[in-house]
């Protein structure tokens, strides 16, 4: 309790090394054996979630889909949520607790769009800006209100993972810090609400992944 955040500090080290980062790799130890000639129920697990996320991410794109154009956003899907699920376990860094982190995705991906969209698709961009059946009184207060939203789309999408990640994590160091200074009695009513909020929070690591690959998805079809 001297220091509430320390458990979001990327700067604690071993040997002189900063190895939090490192925990963003830990992932791929979880991928399918590709090379077995019977897939497993781990691979099967995969490959049922990875078609279904096709499925609905060609729907939401509608007439932008082509071939291949998913394989960006599965693959950040599972990137996220397998960041976000093992910061749950003991002594494992957190990394898309960090603006850093989550805005190194984002912003990429919202600036790609954004350079597209006003590249090739100039005159839809424009617009975009002034929502159909607007009145002509509030069309300057329409191109202002959609260029701010715009802008901040990549923040709102990095602090929204951020926040998600840091509040769930923040109410269980809150929660265990009581366990020295309560009566034993207490203990057990401690340990099932943090096993509760231990579920919620591994829904909300799937949910915050998912969020943030539609999100992602329905800004690359509206600039497509």
């Amino acid at each position: 309790m001297m220091n509430l955040f320390s458990i979001f500090d990327p700067m604690s080290s071993i040997f002189h090394l900063s190895l939090n980062w490192m925990s963003s790799l830990l992932g791929l130890m979880f991928l399918p054996q590709i090379f077995w000639y019977i897939m497993p129920r781990s691979s099967m697990i995969l490959f049922n979630i990875s078609k279904m996320i096709h499925n609905e991410m060609k729907t939401l794109m509608g007439t932008s889909y082509n071939y291949g154009s998913t394989l960006i956003f599965l693959s950040l899907f599972i990137f996220i949520f397998f960041n976000n699920f093992l910061g749950l376990f003991p002594y494992i860094f957190t990394s898309t607790s960090h603006l850093t982190f989550t805005l190194s995705m984002a912003l990429p991906l919202w600036l790609s769009f954004i350079m597209f969209g006003w590249l090739k698709n100039t005159n839809h961009m424009f617009a975009h800006l002034v929502p159909q059946n607007t009145p002509p009184i509030l069309m300057p207060f329409m191109v202002l209100i959609e260029t701010v939203s715009n802008m901040i789309r990549a923040m709102t999408l990095s602090v929204r993972l951020t926040a998600n990640m840091i509040a769930g994590h923040l109410l269980m160091t809150l929660l265990s810090s009581l366990g020295v200074s309560i009566s034993t009695s207490y203990i057990m009513v401690l340990l099932m609400i943090q096993i509760m909020l231990l579920l919620l929070e591994s829904a909300v690591a799937i949910i915050q992944s998912y969020v943030f690959m539609v999100l992602s998805t329905l800004y690359y079809s509206e600039v497509n």
